[in-house]
């Protein structure tokens, strides 16, 4: 017999007006012309008005080109505003937008151009190599991202970076024959429409192509300003790559929809770019994932704690540790421009420790829950709404059933159907039965539990779960926070090998390293240290956790682990 637990909401916010994002656009550049809309930080921004008339434009150049409605054209660049305007001149036009992770080993973009079917392709110049011996026949028209030049496949890289310089449109001639199609009645585009296929980096290798609506796109778009508002006064500063739902939906479309400014940057957001652009823009919203936030306290904030012996005892009193916390948070949101009011975290679990100090120092952090397939966001909160350890209440628009719970802990699987669910995989009949029911519900492959007030827990993905030995289900997520919890790890990963429990782990060499450069240790004392290190994480862990779900072995990890793009561990590539 199944038992469920569901949690439905209607949406109050129906507006008969936003239905597509063309009616998206349409609707802010008549609100907020002169709002600023999309620019690199310290240039001078696109205005919503110049924004709607540079995807006009584009769309009739795409128009010329011969892309007709359902077509599809991908996007593989960096983020910038012409990613955006882009983006919206595909959709609007009616086409399908397939954007393409950047992080993408050049045969998974081969295969995925292929497998697309794609007629066109916007690249930008850095990443124009990966489209070297690239075989798409029916890609007949390519774009240069950085400024809308048309080129050739057979164009060199000094050629694009001719172009780039240049910085002129070569549009003249076939601006005019595109006016002239232009003035033929164009095909209306409705909700239910396709306008993006994005093919997901998954933790398991596989790519899939997500089919997502305009309603899809928008549904959720809406439904979370019901959780978080956005005005035309914020400031949105994109750190994350605009081909993930988690970016484009969220930091994208949303802003958009509101009137508010996205800000990027020109070069990676390493410490020396992006301090100085945080006190430039001094955002109101960034969307992050934890990965950033760790880093940032477990190797800048944490050690300051544990350096001096009279301060580590003082640490471990509550009232002085809460006290300390919020002296350092205060610190931190000078250091992201003094006028955050939300900080979204998503894509992956957040450490708890690291969470723990963001309440505690009254920080305006949030945690979401999605995937790629729900457009992507299931559930969600404001930071004052915050629950310890949840991913937020589910959208207005979502239902969120917990299929088949644990009679003891009330945890299952998490199905969740609604406006924002997929189409389906393009191409791929047989993986989107699998994902999806017959009556609506996709199958998140997520283990969780839903609490009294509607809060949603994540405890993990349901094929990583590892089966004691009595039956035991142990989830190796769980384990891994306890790892984490350490100063002296940046991130592990817990895995069966021939019938036990192993983990590997990545410390923080800089803290070793000042321990090293202190002590004066030879590096055979430096890898004593270590291998003593790790037997000392290893039994302290076992102490914390349930005797079935004990380490048995732990394994030094020199390198980062390899990531998805939302910074997930890949985890088919070390268990």
């Amino acid at each position: 017999m199944n038992r469920t637990r569901i949690i439905t909401k209607v949406s109050d916010m129906e507006n008969p007006l936003i239905k597509t994002l063309k009616h998206v656009l349409e609707r802010s550049a008549a609100a907020f012309p002169d709002r600023h809309a999309l620019t690199f930080v310290n240039d001078i921004p696109l205005t919503y008005s110049e924004l709607k008339k540079e995807v006009e434009d584009l769309s009739h150049v795409l128009h010329a080109r011969g892309i007709v409605a359902g077509d599809r054209v991908a996007i593989l660049g960096e983020n910038m505003p012409n990613w955006g305007v882009a983006y919206f001149a595909v959709t609007t036009m009616g086409a399908v937008v397939v954007p393409i992770l950047p992080e993408f080993h050049p045969n998974e973009i081969h295969h995925i151009l292929r497998h697309s079917g794609c007629k066109a392709l916007f690249v930008s110049e850095k990443l124009f190599d990966k489209l070297k011996d690239a075989e798409c026949k029916e890609c007949r028209t390519m774009v240069l991202l950085n400024n809308f030049h048309l080129i050739q496949p057979e164009t060199t890289k000094e050629k694009v970076r001719e172009f780039v310089e240049s910085g002129r449109k070569k549009w003249s001639r076939m601006k005019e024959t595109a006016l002239r199609l232009a003035r033929r009645t164009p095909k209306e585009v409705r909700e239910e429409d396709l306008a993006s296929i994005i093919y997901t980096s998954g933790t398991t290798g596989h790519s899939k192509g997500v089919m997502l609506t305009h309603r899809n796109i928008v549904a959720n778009a809406l439904a979370t300003l019901e959780t978080q508002e956005v005005t035309e006064k914020d400031r949105l500063l994109s750190l994350l790559p605009l081909s993930h739902a988690y970016e484009c939906t969220l930091g994208l479309v949303i802003p958009v929809t509101q009137g508010a400014c996205v800000y990027y940057l020109s070069k990676p957001p390493t410490p020396s770019v992006l301090l100085p652009a945080l006190a430039e823009v001094k955002p109101t919203m960034i969307l992050a994932v934890p990965l950033i936030i760790e880093k940032i306290v477990k190797q800048k904030i944490f050690p300051r704690f544990t350096r001096k012996a009279l301060v580590r005892g003082l640490y471990r009193l509550t009232p002085i540790r809460k006290t300390l916390h919020q002296i350092a948070g205060k610190k931190l949101y000078a250091t992201f421009g003094g006028q955050l009011r939300f900080f979204g975290i998503g894509g992956a679990p957040l450490s708890a420790e690291v969470e723990l100090f963001l309440r505690e120092a009254r920080f305006p952090y949030a945690i979401g829950y999605g995937l790629t397939e729900t457009s992507p966001l299931i559930s969600g909160s404001a930071p004052a709404q915050t629950r310890y350890r949840s991913a937020g209440k589910p959208l207005s628009n979502a239902e969120v059933r917990v299929q088949n719970p644990d009679p003891k802990t009330g945890e299952g699987e998490i199905w969740t159907r609604g406006e924002c669910v997929m189409k389906g995989y393009f191409n791929d009949p047989g993986r989107t039965a699998e994902a999806l029911t017959g009556d609506g519900w996709f199958k998140t492959g997520d283990l969780g539990v839903l609490d009294r007030d509607g809060y949603l827990f994540i405890r993990g993905r349901l094929k990583n779960v590892i089966l004691g030995p009595s039956g035991e289900n142990i989830y190796p997520e769980e384990i891994e926070n306890v790892l984490n919890a350490s100063d002296l790890v940046l991130e592990s990963l817990v895995y069966q090998d021939q019938g036990q429990i192993a983990a590997r782990v990545h410390l923080n060499y800089e803290m070793l390293d000042r321990e090293a450069e202190k002590h004066h240790w030879t590096e055979t004392r430096i890898q004593e240290q270590i291998d003593s290190l790790l037997e000392k994480i290893r039994l302290s862990v076992n102490e914390k956790v349930s005797s079935f779900s004990r380490i048995n072995r732990i394994i030094e990890q020199p390198e980062p682990f390899e990531k998805t793009p939302t910074q997930k561990i890949k985890r088919y590539l070390y268990a």
